[in-house]
C-alpha cells in the first residue's frame, strides 16, 4: 500500500507540474489532489509536500468556481414546469368527468328511464357516441383555428346548454309541476346531442395538454389523468343517479344537480384556463410552439378555418406502428364503454340484487380504470415500456373476461366479492390501455398534430363502441355451452373476448421508434454536454 500510495502521489506531482509549465486542464487531477489532502501516511520530501499544499491551494477556489459555473449553465437550460399546469389538468379533468356523467346518466336506472320517457338507457348512449364521432372528424381543425383555450371554453359552455335543455327548467314551481318537470324525449335527444359534440374537445385534448404544459417525465400520467377521469363521471352516475332518480320528481332533480355542476364548472374554466405556459416544458414543446408561432406568422395572425383533418388522419395512418396504438386504443375503450353500459343487467345476472349494490360496484368499476391509468401511466413515464405494459394489460384482460362472461351465465355463480374483485381487475387492466396508448400513438407519429392523433383514436374509439353497443344487446341472446359441467358464456361476452385477442395478436407485432422521446432524449444530452464544455472554458479563462 505505501508502494502504491507513493507513486500515486508522484504521478499526481507530475500532472501538477505539466498544468505548471502548459497550463493543462484535468479534472482527473483535481479529485486527486483533493483526495490526497487525507493521505497521511505519503512519506514524500517536506517540498515536495509543500507545494501539495500550494496547488491544492491554488486549484481549489478554481474547481468551486468551475463546479458553480456548471450547476448553473445546467440550471438555466433545464425546462421550467409552470404549476399552474396542475389547475389545467383539473379542469380538463372535471370537464371529461362532467361530459361521460351525462352520456351515462341513466345507466344506472334503465327501469325507471324506461317508465319515464318510453326508451332504452341505451339508446341514448348511442345517440351521444354518434354525436362525438362527427365532432371528432371537426376538432382538429377547430382547435387548430382558435386555439386550446376558445375550444375548450367553447365545449364547456355548449355542454352547460346540453344540460339545461336536458333538464328543463331549473326550479318548477309547483309540486304538481315538479311532477312533469321532465321536458320530453325529444329535448333530451337535443342537450344530449349537444354535450355528445362537446366531449371530444375535452377527451381529444389531453395529449396536446400533457405536451404544451408537462415535461417528459410526467406526460403519460398527465394525459392518462385527463383520459380515463371520464370513468369517474360514469361512476358518479351509478351513485348519484342510482340514489336520486328513482321516480320522475327525483330524476328532473338528478338532472338539475348535472346542470348547476356544468355551469359552474364552465365559470371556471372561463376564468382559470389558459393557452400555454411562459416556456416550453420540453425540447418538442419548444420545437412544436416554433413551428405554430412560424404558421401563424405567415396567415398574418388571422383565422382560417379549413378541413385538414383527413389529410392530416391518412398521414397518421401510414406512420409506422401508429396503426397498431389505435387498435389497442379502439379494443379498451369499447370494452370499457360496453361494460359500463350494460353494467346493471350484467351484474343482476350475476346474482346481485337491484339496488346501491350494483350502483357501487358500478362506480368502482370506473374508478379502478382511473387508478389504474394512473399507476400505469406513472410506470410508463419512467421506463417508457409501452408495448409491454400494453400487451400485458390486454393479456391479463382476457381470462377476466372469461371467468365475468361464467358468472353473468345461467349456469355458474361466483359469489359476489369474488364477482367484484373479476371487475376491479378488469377495469385496472384494459383501462389504461387507452391513456397509454394515446401517448404511444404521439410518440411513433411526432411531430404531427397531437390534437389529429387523438380526434383519430377518439373517432375510431366511439364510432366502433356505437355500433358494438347494439351488437352486444343482440349477442346477449346467444348462449355457448363449452364444457361438459355445464359452463356457459353469452355472446356479449364472446365477441369482447374476440376482440381483446386479436387486438393482442395484432399489437404483438408493434415494432416502432418512439420519435418524441428520442428528440428529447438528444436534446438533453446535447445540453449537458454543452453545459461541461461551457463550465471548462469559463474555469481554464479564470
Amino acid at each position: 500500500n505505501s508502494v502504491f500510495l507513493k507513486m500515486r502521489a508522484w504521478t499526481v506531482l507530475f500532472m501538477l507540474a505539466c498544468d505548471n509549465v502548459c497550463g493543462w486542464r484535468l479534472t482527473t487531477c483535481h479529485r486527486h489532489c483533493l483526495h490526497l489532502k487525507h493521505a497521511k501516511t505519503l512519506t514524500l520530501p517536506l517540498a515536495w509536500r509543500d507545494r501539495k499544499r500550494q496547488a491544492l491551494v491554488r486549484w481549489e477556489p478554481r474547481m468551486k468556481a468551475a463546479s458553480s459555473y456548471e450547476s448553473t449553465s445546467l440550471q438555466q437550460k433545464q425546462p421550467v414546469l409552470d404549476p399552474h399546469r396542475w389547475v389545467q389538468l383539473g379542469l380538463l379533468s372535471l370537464l371529461a368527468l362532467l361530459s361521460d356523467w351525462v352520456c351515462f346518466s341513466t345507466a344506472a336506472v334503465p327501469d325507471e328511464w324506461l317508465l319515464i320517457e318510453g326508451h332504452d338507457a341505451s339508446q341514448l348512449i348511442d345517440i351521444f357516441l354518434c354525436a362525438n364521432v362527427f365532432s371528432c372528424f371537426l376538432y382538429t381543425d377547430i382547435a387548430a383555428c382558435f386555439g386550446l383555450r376558445r375550444v375548450i371554453v367553447g365545449a364547456a359552455v355548449l355542454m352547460s346548454a346540453g344540460c339545461i335543455i336536458r333538464s328543463g327548467l331549473p326550479i318548477p314551481a309547483t309540486a304538481e309541476a315538479l311532477a312533469r318537470s321532465m321536458p320530453g324525449y325529444t329535448p333530451e335527444v337535443i342537450g344530449t346531442i349537444m354535450v355528445g359534440a362537446a366531449q371530444p374537445f375535452f377527451q381529444c385534448s389531453p395529449p396536446l395538454l400533457s405536451a404544451t404544459w408537462f415535461g417528459a417525465s410526467e406526460r403519460a400520467l398527465a394525459t392518462a389523468t385527463a383520459i380515463n377521469f371520464n370513468q369517474v363521471g360514469i361512476a358518479t352516475a351509478f351513485i348519484v343517479g342510482g340514489n336520486m332518480a328513482n321516480d320522475p320528481p327525483g330524476m328532473h332533480a338528478y338532472f338539475d344537480v348535472l346542470t348547476v355542476c356544468a355551469a359552474a364548472t364552465a365559470m371556471a374554466t372561463f376564468f382559470l384556463f389558459r393557452e400555454r405556459p411562459d416556456q416550453p416544458p420540453s425540447a418538442s414543446a419548444a420545437k412544436a410552439w416554433k413551428v405554430e408561432d412560424d404558421a401563424r406568422s405567415l396567415s398574418g395572425g388571422g383565422i382560417r378555418l379549413s378541413l385538414s383533418y383527413p389529410g392530416k388522419a391518412v398521414k397518421l395512418l401510414q406512420a409506422p406502428g401508429f396503426v397498431c396504438a389505435l387498435a389497442a386504443f379502439v379494443a379498451s375503450i369499447s370494452c370499457t364503454n360496453v361494460v359500463s353500459a350494460f353494467t346493471d343487467p350484467e351484474l343482476s345476472r350475476a346474482g346481485f340484487a337491484k339496488g346501491f349494490g350494483i350502483d357501487l360496484t358500478g362506480a368502482a368499476f370506473q374508478v379502478s380504470i382511473v387508478m389504474g391509468g394512473i399507476a400505469l401511466g406513472r410506470f410508463v413515464d419512467q421506463t417508457r415500456a409501452f408495448k409491454k405494459v400494453m400487451l400485458g394489460c390486454l393479456l391479463t384482460a382476457l381470462p377476466i373476461l372469461l371467468l365475468l362472461g361464467v358468472t353473468e351465465g345461467y349456469d355458474v355463480s361466483f359469489s359476489q366479492p369474488v364477482v367484484v374483485l373479476l371487475l376491479l381487475a378488469l377495469g385496472f387492466s384494459v383501462g389504461p390501455v387507452q391513456p397509454i396508448a394515446a401517448e404511444l400513438a404521439v410518440e411513433v407519429a411526432y411531430p404531427c398534430d397531437e390534437n389529429a392523433v387523438e380526434a383519430t383514436q377518439q373517432l375510431a374509439g366511439n364510432l366502433f363502441s356505437a355500433l358494438l353497443v347494439p351488437l352486444c344487446e343482440m349477442a346477449v341472446h346467444y348462449d355457448w355451452q363449452f364444457s361438459e359441467q355445464r359452463v356457459d358464456v353469452r355472446g356479449d361476452t364472446l365477441l369482447l373476448l374476440a376482440i381483446i385477442g386479436l387486438t393482442s395478436l395484432y399489437f404483438a407485432s408493434f415494432n416502432a421508434p418512439l420519435q418524441r422521446s428520442l428528440l428529447d432524449n438528444d436534446d438533453a444530452s446535447e445540453e449537458q454536454f454543452d453545459g461541461v464544455q461551457a463550465a471548462e472554458v469559463g474555469s481554464a479563462g479564470d
